[in-house]
């Protein structure tokens, strides 16, 4: 049987982030690292199909992991990609109100933000607002400059060139399938009949995670949560955006809302809607709801063309909370926890999973005491 110190279970931007983390905790070669991909690529799942965002951390319950990774990881975030010359934009966002009903919900924001770390937000009336943005519909809005956007894939890139040049090693088409947690080791078995022991093991599996640790023999079953899985649609723009900043409607029951992003060449995307689903691979977006985009999007921007919305992309949220509970927090799963000797499970690493990659590594790697 092969050994080796450490494996990393997905190749995603946080599995590839807590693998960067762990490598540069050891003088180089001291400890053999591994991150095992079941596909043939890095950040294939949900990573390919997030909306690249930089979050500023404003949503967030106050103390949970959210709230906390995200500001420390936005500001870690922005540091690593002006280092490192990876392509991103701080062009900021507008949070806007379109009902005098929730103005209100705005001054909450506001507070609920500051408590979090986010100072920066700027409350803006309505002309103010229109001066930032002229094709806005709005009765109030909030300025957040910290927002951004990102060359995920660019990033994910040079994590992966980070782990690799500290000794790490990725293995693609390594498809984990159970696990049994001995006194000895955490033994590996994967689906092409070989077994792997390793010493640490992070499940960073995404919207496979809970599946794959209730496969993990010595794990206690009440440590694995219940996964459910929340689709979000993309329509993409047809022509030139009018906006040069993301927009942001009040939030919704488990998300944002329809709202306006940016890519960095300035092309325009609406979405992710909200879409309780049953299967993690249910990613062709639903045209039933194209008419519900341009009603909602024709609230902020009442000029949205006919027949300008085209079918873009649809991600999938891997939630640990179902449709009518409270949202739950980041789960960073780790021996202080289950009892499971060098073992961290992450569950729920939906968004802002991006924004907090670096700040999630180093909470493993203390998790983890490496």
């Amino acid at each position: 049987m092969d050994r080796v110190d450490g494996v990393v279970i997905g190749a995603g931007v946080v599995g590839l982030a807590v693998a960067r983390a762990l490598a540069a905790a050891s003088p180089f070669g001291a400890r053999e690292w591994m991150v095992l991909e079941a596909a043939d690529a890095i950040g294939t799942g949900t990573s390919s199909r997030n909306s690249e965002v930089i979050h500023a951390g404003i949503y967030y319950p106050q103390g949970s992991l959210k709230a906390k990774l995200c500001v420390q990881g936005r500001q870690q975030l922005y540091a690593y990609l002006q280092a490192n010359g990876i392509a991103h934009k701080r062009c900021g966002k507008l949070i806007v109100a379109t009902q005098e009903s929730q103005v209100a919900t705005l001054q909450s924001i506001k507070t609920k933000a500051l408590a979090n770390g986010v100072d920066d937000l700027v409350f803006l009336d309505a002309a103010q607002a229109q001066n930032f943005e002229p094709a806005l519909s709005c009765v109030a809005a909030l300025h957040s400059p910290s927002t951004g956007i990102i060359d995920s894939h660019a990033y994910m890139l040079s994590l992966q060139g980070d782990f690799e040049n500290a000794g790490g090693l990725v293995a693609f088409h390594a498809n984990v399938e159970s696990a049994e947690c001995t006194p000895e080791g955490i033994v590996l078995q994967m689906a092409d009949g070989t077994d792997l022991m390793t010493q640490t093991l992070v499940n960073a599996a995404g919207l496979t995670a809970p599946w794959l640790a209730s496969k993990f023999k010595g794990l206690a079953k009440q440590h694995v949560p219940t996964a459910y899985f929340a689709k979000g649609n993309y329509f993409t723009l047809s022509g030139k955006s009018p906006f040069s900043r993301l927009i942001y409607p009040v939030p919704e029951a488990a998300g944002l809302g329809v709202h306006l992003t940016l890519d960095l060449g300035g092309q325009a995307k609406f979405g992710p809607d909200v879409q309780w689903v049953d299967r993690p691979d249910d990613l062709v977006v639903s045209m039933e709801h194209e008419e519900a985009f341009y009603q909602e999007v024709r609230k902020y921007w009442p000029a949205l063309p006919d027949n300008s919305l085209q079918p873009g992309y649809a991600g999938m949220r891997p939630k640990i909370s179902a449709p009518h509970e409270v949202a739950a927090d980041f789960c960073i799963q780790g021996p202080a926890h289950h009892g499971v000797k060098g073992l961290v499970n992450l569950f729920g690493i939906e968004s802002p999973g991006l924004t907090s990659s670096l700040a999630i590594g180093d909470e493993v790697r203390k998790a983890l005491q490496v």
